[in-house]
């Protein structure tokens, strides 16, 4: 077999370049090289498949085993101390994949050949006959690469590692049997999501499918994965039994059917090989800080764990009476075992969901105590982060909690909970619009709604998150994608309006749109402000002021403190109606935003009140400053061109200048957000 480059393509030189620099490192992937090539997992395997044949995988290997050969030619090392070079973890696998691609296992190199006697015939022929046999060789390979070639089209792409675990059946005729069952299900799943080379649905989303009558492909269609485990199980005295089997959704196949008959003892054995048999059936990559979580007892004592698998199912439940009846469970399996780090995590985050929504807080203390115990037990839990991290949102510390959240992912790359707070902490409590499109991205990923209500909020999310980053198509499409979903979604309508405006500057249609939105239903405030801004910005002052009239009339009758931004512009409106005592009322409001305002926007709020105020030179510097900012709301330009407050601006020498600059900056860090997104294989 040669050794010579696989092919004369640049790109695929390149790829072999960046595969030898990292050989070493038994964990470098198809995800690792599609990064450092700049492209998307998918756009790889297509450029690798079309110049190689081979898929990402096979490459990166194929380049490995080149590498052992030419090592192994000049015996300087030994086979094992090769396959840890090469990047092989285990010497036996290194042993098993030479002998696939080379025929011969590698201790053969430098024996010549093959102790026999028909070795010592095959080397005479070869001798012998060497450029006939190349050349009837070359015509092979050209038939090959023919076959190859035409049968491209139909190649199907590498098989993504994304992956559900539906509901394990109760075999058992005892029904109380059902919690053990499912803890089995849960733990898999759990498992499972420590890998960060796979994409492992939430249980929430599958969870529709546990009597449901599809059929394996209908379902992975829906869930959008490529793989399912089934498993059915029950606890007879002190014995499991367990049948489990992994499901290629393509073709409707299993791939690895495992039946197992354990003690009860040996469940936390048994819940690892199932993980690991998984994992290795689809070839997903497991580093050693991933299989270390994996390996990790959650409690050795039984009776603990017994309790702590009863409280599982209304945990899940997330109902007031579920969580409740949970933490009596969680607090038994505790006295078991006082250091049961996860069911002390669970109690914290139940009593943070029993009053989330609660103004008065009587949980914070024991949400306190029980996360820093779960922390104490198992730091490297993205449980006992989860449960720190409510504890800071809920006493408002905000920047104490996102890294508890984010090193929570690092433990469980596939937490759905972790991905919905940090993408609703980008944008709502900590504003950045790229990592909120990252997370909402993420979270599409995690979650399949179980219903289509559910489904067309999520697609709402993608949607802001999308146009906020300046992604005006694909905003529009996840726009329509919900209100197909749920043509009766509360504040799809709304956005789209505003989707539809950034795509076409169409403000007198859009004007009517938002118009008759707040028509439906005339309690909107988010769409009457937005309606009177929209006049404002045509400068029909009389029609703006008449709903900004409505606007603050109600803020007061409901004791409401909104959109404080937004009175610099009804203090213009109610200067343009002569109505100076209290336009002039807005313009202190306004300062006084300004002064506590702690997010990257101050700057550009300082914009207008200096403009306001006349001081155009100080409004042009603040316009500076605003100009080295990143991840802003693309609604910033869009509505920063047809501000009436800015026309004064308009007339300085600097600003086309400044105002560019920021326009660049967007659009340079869109395309690098964009490419980012493409190699983490989110769009």
């Amino acid at each position: 077999m040669s050794s010579t480059s696989i092919t004369e393509s640049d790109f695929i030189n390149q790829a072999n370049t960046i595969v030898l620099e990292n050989i070493s490192n038994e964990q470098f992937g198809v995800s690792g090289l599609a990064e450092m090539m700049n492209m998307s997992r998918s756009n790889l395997l297509r450029k690798i498949k079309k110049e190689t044949q081979l898929s990402p995988s096979q490459f990166i290997n194929k380049v490995r085993l080149i590498k052992s050969m030419e090592m192994l030619e000049q015996h300087k090392w030994t086979i094992s101390e090769i396959s840890y070079q090469v990047g092989f973890g285990s010497t036996s696998y290194f042993i098993k994949c030479f002998r696939e691609y080379y025929g011969h296992p590698p201790g053969e190199v430098g024996k010549g050949i093959l102790v026999d006697e028909n070795s010592a015939i095959e080397v005479n022929v070869l001798s012998r006959y060497k450029w006939q046999m190349l050349t009837a060789l070359s015509l092979i390979v050209i038939l090959i690469s023919v076959l190859l070639l035409h049968k491209e089209s139909t190649v199907t792409n590498e098989i993504e590692k994304s992956i559900a675990v539906l509901p394990f059946k109760n075999e058992s005729s005892d029904s109380l049997n059902l919690y053990f069952v499912n803890g089995l299900m849960e733990s898999a799943l759990n498992k499972l999501q420590k890998i960060g080379d796979l994409r492992v649905i939430s249980r929430t989303s599958v969870e529709k499918y546990r009597h449901s009558n599809k059929d394996i492909q209908e379902i992975a269609k829906e869930l959008n994965v490529n793989y399912l485990v089934e498993g059915s199980g029950q606890r007879v005295g002190d014995q499991v039994l367990l049948n489990i089997q992994l499901i290629d959704a393509s073709n409707d196949r299993p791939i690895w059917v495992e039946q197992y008959s354990r003690e009860v003892r040996d469940v936390f054995a048994l819940q690892n090989e199932v993980a690991k048999k998984i994992a290795s059936a689809i070839e997903a990559t497991v580093t050693p800080a991933e299989l270390e979580q994996i390996e990790k007892k959650p409690t050795e004592n039984l009776i603990a764990y017994d309790y702590y698998l009863q409280a599982l199912d209304p945990f899940l439940m997330r109902t007031d009476k579920g969580l409740e009846k949970a933490i009596g469970l969680f607090e038994k399996a505790i006295e078991q075992d006082p250091e049961f780090a996860l069911a002390f995590a669970n109690i914290a985050i139940s009593y943070y969901l029993l009053e989330m929504d609660h103004i008065e807080k009587q949980y914070t203390d024991k949400i306190n105590s029980y996360a820093d115990k779960a922390l104490l037990y198992d730091s490297k839990s993205d449980a006992s982060l989860i449960a720190k991290a409510f504890y800071y949102i809920q006493i408002k510390e905000y920047q104490l909690a996102l890294p508890h959240l984010e090193k929570a992912l690092n433990y469980n790359p596939n937490s759905s909970l972790a991905v919905q707070m940090l993408a609703d902490f980008y944008f709502r409590l900590i504003p950045n619009t790229n990592k909120y499109l990252e997370y909402a991205l993420k979270g599409v990923q995690l979650n399949v709604a179980n219903d289509s209500v559910t489904q067309s909020y999520i697609y709402l999310g993608l949607g802001n998150a999308l146009i906020e980053n300046g992604f005006v198509n694909e905003a529009m499409t996840y726009i329509n994608k919900s209100l197909t979903y749920d043509p009766k979604n509360y504040y799809a309508p709304y956005l789209k309006t505003l989707i539809l405006f950034a795509k076409d500057s169409n403000i007198e249609t859009a004007t009517k749109l938002l118009e008759r939105e707040w028509q439906n239903d005339t309690t909107r405030l988010d769409i009457l402000q937005d309606v009177a801004n929209f006049h404002y910005y045509q400068e029909n002052y009389n029609r703006a002021f008449f709903y900004f009239e409505k606007f603050i009339k109600a803020k007061e009758t409901y004791g409401l403190d909104i959109y404080p931004h937004e009175d610099i512009k009804i203090g213009m409106v109610y200067k343009k109606m002569g109505l100076d005592t209290q336009a002039a009322k807005f313009f202190s409001a306004y300062a006084e935003f300004c002064e506590t305002d702690q997010s990257i926007y101050k700057s550009a709020s300082l914009v207008t009140k200096y403009v306001q105020e006349g001081e155009n030179d100080q409004a042009i510097d603040q316009l500076k400053v605003f100009a080295t900012q990143d991840n802003y709301k693309y609604w910033f330009l869009v509505f920063m061109e047809i501000d009436p407050l800015i026309k004064p601006l308009k007339n300085h020498p600097e600003f086309e200048q400044v105002m560019q600059k920021i326009k660049d900056r967007f659009w340079e860090n869109q395309l690098n957000l964009r490419k980012s997104l493409e190699v983490k294989g989110l769009i």
